[in-house]
């Protein structure tokens, strides 16, 4: 059952979006990131798990899960950002940069660095694809990021910096050492003077596609985990445009960092305040602009789950053989708990979408 803490609320801009935001939100150009992610080696589509026996046990007609715990061989479907928008920026200079056109692709960045703060994922993403253009990647991550995350990431050959108690912390340091050296900034959430988020949000509608292009039906309901929003943004605005007002999507995020739920609720981006949540890549006090446009537009319902709920329901997924971290899972844990209350009219001739969006990783 929902715990004290656990909200529920129905989202009052659906369809109109939210004054002064660009209902849009991200744009629905599948084509693009399709295309360019084709440099990548090892950029293929992941499955689409269908789960008869958890679908039986929550009663519900349908199951469906998109496993994203090996995309591109990182481990969750942040390989799709960075690695799209670092590649849509080789793409453009050797298109209009003379000296590159005959340039490997391996070269064609050579000098640029991009800087970022990350709560693990995405600076996965960043270093990956600097390294396959020849370009450098800095990650600053705070302290609270496990440890294993900073060793990977030094293997893609990134400068890992820790620095403060939550991501924003580590974002302020990336911004000022991106300021102070001249470096790009690589960011995957939005505000007025960043937007690298919208190409990375860009990335993620080819995870989308591939599992609306797989499934059999329409889905009844889709849940989204969120931290910044740009998953569930971008999932959610090529629902519309595949499935139109059907689908019954939920945003879900840790109750220690609603940020989106607060943001909709006060008409603006804010910060959600909050504990360290052991959810730890949804653990974002502050929305991205872009994604909060689209999500205001295009959500139903926005839920918060504690970190209770969330890891002890997630290890029926790892029991189906689908293990994955409380980040990865928490859409899982929200559907169980929302079913249970009997809300979002999930009923027994539901199908329900679901993304696992990262794998067993240590929080």
């Amino acid at each position: 059952m929902l715990t004290e803490a656990e909200f529920t609320i129905d989202n009052p801009w659906r369809g109109q979006g939210m004054p002064g935001f660009d209902p849009k939100g991200v744009s629905i150009n599948v084509a693009a990131p399709l295309e360019l992610l084709k440099l990548c080696p090892s950029a293929k589509a992941t499955p689409l798990v269908a789960c008869p026996d958890l679908a039986k046990a929550l009663d519900i007609a349908r199951l469906d899960i998109k496993d994203e715990s090996q995309r591109m061989n990182l481990g969750s479907f942040k390989a799709l950002g960075a690695a799209y928008a670092i590649a849509k920026q080789a793409a453009a200079k050797r298109q209009s940069d003379h000296e590159s056109q005959n340039a490997d692709w391996s070269e064609v960045l050579s000098g640029e660095v991009f800087v970022t703060s990350s709560a693990g994922n995405h600076g996965l993403s960043v270093a990956a694809g600097a390294r396959l253009f020849g370009a450098k990647a800095v990650i600053y991550l705070s302290k609270h990021v496990p440890a294993d995350f900073a060793k990977r990431l030094r293997g893609y050959g990134a400068e890992v910096v820790v620095a403060g108690d939550t991501y924003e912390d580590s974002m302020d340091a990336a911004l000022a050492r991106a300021k102070a050296e001249g470096w790009q900034i690589m960011s995957d959430t939005t505000w007025p003077e960043c937007y690298t988020g919208v190409d990375i949000m860009e990335g993620y509608l080819v995870m989308a596609a591939e599992a609306f292009d797989a499934l059999e039906q329409p889905p009844t309901h889709i849940f989204l985990q969120a931290g910044v929003g740009g998953l569930a943004a971008a999932v959610a605005a090529l629902a519309r445009d595949y499935y139109g007002d059907a689908p019954h999507i939920t945003v879900v995020e840790p109750d220690e960092a609603p940020a989106l739920q607060v943001a909709i609720k006060a008409g603006k981006v804010i910060s959600s305040g909050g504990d360290v949540s052991i959810m730890g890549r949804l653990d974002c006090k502050e929305a991205s602009e872009v994604a909060l446009a689209g999500l205001a537009a295009h959500a139903d319902a926005f839920m918060t789950i504690s970190d209770a709920n969330c890891k002890r329901l997630i290890a029926e997924l790892a029991a189906a053989g689908l293990a994955c971290s409380a980040s990865g899972g928490a859409g899982y844990a929200a559907l169980k708990l929302a079913k249970s209350q009997g809300l979002y009219g999930l009923n027994d001739q539901s199908r329900v979408l679901l993304f696992l969006s990262e794998g067993a990783f240590d929080d």
